[in-house]
Order: structure tokens, then C-alpha cells, then sequence
């Protein structure tokens, strides 16, 4: 009986067998997909974050932790605890040593979107991934203090266009009485996809978010911001007296520690200066336990999916004691015996472990871009990776090692039986 034929013998044994044999497959193949569903979200995550922003050399802002600051500048998650004064942001500026700056103004929001002032140095000089630049895909940048330019998240998920009027809310809160209704912006730009947060971002000019704040000054409305008219807000000086973060980019990325430490222990303000890099390790090394702790949890659940097959070859000996007869009249020896056991333990892994993997490559289909969408972190790792074959190949063969205890337990019972046929 040859290698061939004992596979094939194996899966219509399995077949036979096809309600606990499927239960099996489903166990197995769950804590697969478990296993890398953790691995694929943490790997993905973190090439998601590290390709947010590229080229950018420091991050200065109020001194609120690294990953404080990291968080609410880039990624629009949480809020800035204090922010730096203007004439401190032109001293930064104006630094011999810093080739550009992009300053940032957070604080506001449209329908849960965050929205961030700033101006045309971030269409010029932001980038993501490996250094690319932000494109509109249609339209133009604001010219104007009451224009604004979309990401392209909130375009689609808002069903706004070139044209589209959106009136702004004040803080993050869900709108009505804290809304800027008396001065809404006109879209005339969108760009173009980039899975990062710069989808889910409102983009406006530094005067606008100072317009849209006059009355505002004590943090709620004043019963005279009303009788302020356009034309008067555009007469007035709308440099703003605050701003939330800077984007730096040096002359020399070799002076990035010097100026760094510079800006850090600068008389005057106080202030935070960050590499980017540096503080997503930081972060990396936060979340480090957790990760472990769910890749321990994952495989576990596969130590469960490999003992089911044990259980589901073990409960079936009983019944297929004829069976093994069967096969003893037609000539299979003992060896065949044992290894048509072990060859369903491998073939339950194998399948097993196969369907996880599908089920895996199925979800990262279908839920990637929902995640990308909501968060503006793109998950990566959709087609075969070499953990996927890795993953296939160790469960398959922890399922043939499993495979031996029945096998012996066949074997010894075939032996007891009788069929004393030499191996």
C-alpha cells in the first residue's frame, strides 16, 4: 500500500466521518486564524503607524510626553494638554539650523472628523510612507481663510464635493449649540488616498481657525460674536496667538540630536521636541506585554485545536475497530494501520491550519479597508506570508506528532486482536 493510497484511504475515513471531522477542521482552523489575526493586526498596525509620516525630522510641542504628543499631532488620537505661543513658533522658524516648519492647529471637529489648521507648508513638505507627497485629487489647496481642503475619508464617508458648505464644531463635542454656523467653509479641494489619518482630517488655514474663534474667546459663545460680520473679521489681525504642534525638517539630518536638545532646554516657553521615530518605539515598547500576551493567548487556542484532533481521532477508535478488520483481511499490515492514523492527524492540521489561513486573508479583505476607514491606519498583510506557510507547516506537523497516540493505540489493538502481521 503505498504513501498515496494511505492519504487517499485516510480522507474518505474522514469523510465517513464528516460531522466530528468538520467540528475538528473548525477548531483548528479558529485557532489559526486567531493566532494570525493577532500577528497580521500588530505587524499591520505598526507598518501602518511607521508609514504615517516620513521626512519629517522633529515634532515640537508642549511638554506632555513623547507619545502624548505623538498621538495628538499625527495621528489625531486624544487631545494637546497645553500649546505653544506664536512669536515662540517663529523663533523656531527662524532657526539658522531648520529648513521648514509646518505648524499645527488642532482643537475642532465635523461630525467626528478632527479638523487641524495650518497652512501651504504641509501640501509642500508633509510626507507618508516612504517619502511621498500629499496629491489633491480634486480641486485646489484653500486660498481663502474660509475654504477648506478634505481627506479623502471624510469626501466619501460625508458625501461631500467640490462646492459643499460645512459648518464646524467647536471642540469635539457632537455639535448644536457649540457649532460655528455663523461662518461655514467652502470644500474646494480633496485629496487623494493616503491610509493615514490624513484621510480622516479636515484641512483649514491657521486664519480661518482663528476666524472662526472670534467671540469665542472665554471657550463658549458670546452673545456679540452675532453682530460680527464677515468683512469685520477680515479686518482684523488673524495671526493666531497659539498654535498645537510644529512639523520640523532640518538643513542637516545630522544635527537632529543637536537641535533637539536645543529646543528642549530653551530659555523661555518650555518646550518638547520629538523624533518620530524614536517616540514610536516608545510607544512599541508600551504596548510590547500586551502583544506577547495575546500571542501566548493565540497560541494556546492552537494547543486546544490540535487536542481536538487527538480527541477526535481517539473517540472514533472504538467504532472503527471493524473497520481496522477490513482493511487486516485485505492485506493492509499493521505499519498501514499506524499510518493511516497518522495520516488523518495530518490531514485535519493541514486542512485545518489552511482554513485559518483563508479565514485570515478573508477578514483583512473585507474588514482592511473598514479599519483604514474608521482609524487611518492601514492594516497590511493581505497574500501569503512566510508566517502563513510557517503556521501551516508547524500545525501540520504538531498534528502528526499528535497522530502517534492513536496510531500506537491502533497499533497495539490490531496486535491484541490478533493480526500479528509483521510490520
Amino acid at each position: 500500500m503505498s504513501g498515496g493510497s494511505i492519504l487517499g484511504l485516510a480522507w474518505r475515513s474522514l469523510m465517513n466521518r464528516k460531522g466530528s471531522a468538520l467540528l475538528t477542521l473548525l477548531a483548528v482552523a479558529l485557532s489559526v486564524a486567531l493566532f494570525l489575526g493577532v500577528d497580521k493586526a500588530r505587524n499591520g498596525a505598526r507598518a501602518g503607524f511607521d508609514n504615517t509620516i516620513s521626512g519629517t525630522d522633529l515634532i515640537v510641542g508642549a511638554p506632555t510626553g513623547q507619545i502624548n504628543l505623538l498621538l495628538y499631532s499625527v495621528f489625531r488620537l486624544g487631545n494637546a494638554t497645553a500649546e505653544i505661543s506664536w512669536p515662540t513658533y517663529q523663533d523656531i522658524a527662524g532657526r539658522s539650523d531648520v529648513a521648514w516648519t509646518i505648524p499645527v492647529s488642532l482643537g475642532d471637529s465635523h461630525r467626528g472628523f478632527r479638523v487641524m489648521g495650518t497652512n501651504a507648508a504641509y501640501f509642500e513638505h508633509y510626507k507618508y510612507g516612504s517619502g511621498t507627497a500629499l496629491e489633491i485629487a480634486e480641486g485646489r489647496r484653500f486660498d481663502d481663510i474660509y475654504e477648506a481642503v478634505l481627506g479623502a475619508s471624510v469626501a466619501r464617508e460625508l458625501g461631500y464635493g467640490l462646492g459643499s458648505e460645512i459648518v464646524l464644531t467647536h471642540g469635539l463635542g457632537a455639535g448644536g449649540l457649540t457649532d460655528h454656523d455663523d461662518k461655514p467653509f467652502i470644500v474646494t479641494g480633496v485629496l487623494a488616498p493616503t491610509g493615514t489619518p490624513v484621510d480622516q482630517t479636515i484641512h483649514i488655514p491657521l486664519e480661518g481657525m482663528t476666524a472662526i474663534h472670534v467671540g469665542w474667546e472665554t471657550g463658549t459663545k458670546s452673545p456679540l460674536a452675532d453682530t460680527i460680520t464677515e468683512d469685520m473679521i477680515r479686518s482684523f489681525d488673524l495671526t493666531p496667538k497659539t498654535i498645537t504642534a510644529v512639523f520640523l525638517g532640518l538643513e542637516r539630518r545630522g544635527t537632529i540630536l543637536t537641535t533637539q536638545r536645543a529646543l528642549n532646554t530653551r530659555a523661555g516657553e518650555p518646550l518638547l521636541a520629538i523624533i518620530p521615530g524614536v517616540a514610536l518605539g516608545e510607544l512599541w515598547q508600551v504596548t510590547s506585554v500586551v502583544e506577547r500576551a495575546l500571542i501566548a493567548v493565540s497560541i494556546f487556542v492552537i494547543a486546544v485545536g490540535l487536542v481536538s484532533v487527538l480527541i477526535s481521532i481517539l473517540t472514533s477508535l472504538n467504532e472503527r475497530r471493524r473497520e481496522m478488520s477490513i482493511l487486516r483481511a485485505t492485506g493492509a499490515r499493521p505499519g498501514h494501520i499506524f499510518f493511516l492514523m497518522v495520516a488523518e492527524a495530518g490531514l485535519l492540521g493541514f486542512v485545518g491550519a489552511l482554513l485559518g489561513v483563508l479565514i485570515v486573508q478573508a477578514g483583512l479583505f473585507v474588514l482592511g479597508p473598514m479599519l483604514a476607514s474608521s482609524y487611518g491606519v492601514q492594516l497590511q498583510g493581505l497574500g501569503l506570508a512566510a508566517i502563513d506557510l510557517w503556521t501551516i507547516l508547524a500545525v501540520t506537523a504538531a498534528a502528526i506528532f499528535i497522530g502517534f497516540i492513536p496510531a500506537i493505540m491502533a497499533l497495539r489493538r490490531s496486535l491484541a486482536d490478533g493480526l500479528t502481521v509483521k510490520l
